[in-house]
């Protein structure tokens, strides 16, 4: 399906959504918001549209470095799978290179690939991980995510201080607990 297709569809549907709501779409804050509303869910879903070869662009390069390397504090927005709200965060992923490191910032936009999906944060977590082991070829990776899901800070519980914590440990990040501790201590050194 073509983006002006979804687009016109998604528009469709958020002027009908309005109305369920009890509002006027055609009054006049309104009028265009259902077009907005469309665009927006769009791009804040466009990691359905990536690919993530395409991401990486080829940006592997040889390395004789075998040891630890960390990117701290990806910032990330993603969308919660069961209210359709946001859950906004940041990401902490290492890897243990075995002959080939990935370009800095390729490990951000892998991040925002599955960020950009609608999702929980336990899948989020366990995607990037996969990935960078997959692409990387690392003896380990471990990836940590915290965020603050929208869903239990606007209905529900609505808890304003709590977020969510969430790790997953690959190779020998899960086998030894020294190379985990270092990691988790590098990250929460600020």
């Amino acid at each position: 399906m073509s983006t002006e297709t979804k687009i016109k569809e998604l528009t469709d549907n958020y002027h009908s959504i309005l109305e369920l709501v009890g509002e006027d779409p055609s009054r006049d804050g309104l009028k265009d918001t259902p077009s907005r509303a469309a665009k927006a869910m769009q791009y804040l879903t466009r990691g359905y549209d990536q690919d993530i070869e395409k991401v990486v662009n080829n940006a592997v390069f040889d390395s004789d470095n075998d040891e630890m390397i960390i990117v701290q504090d990806i910032e990330l927005y993603s969308m919660c799978e069961h209210h359709l709200l946001p859950f906004i965060g940041k990401a902490h992923v290492a890897y243990l290179p075995t002959g080939k490191v990935i370009g800095l910032s390729k490990i951000a936009r892998i991040v925002d690939v599955f960020a950009r999906r609608l999702q929980i944060q336990e899948n989020l977590t366990k995607q990037i991980a996969e990935t960078i082991m997959e692409i990387t070829g690392a003896s380990g990776v471990g990836v940590v995510i915290e965020a603050k899901h929208l869903c239990m800070m606007m209905r529900g519980v609505e808890k304003q201080n709590s977020y969510m914590r969430t790790s997953m440990m690959l190779g020998s990040f899960r086998d030894y607990d020294a190379t985990r501790m270092e990691f988790l201590q590098l990250i929460n050194k600020r």
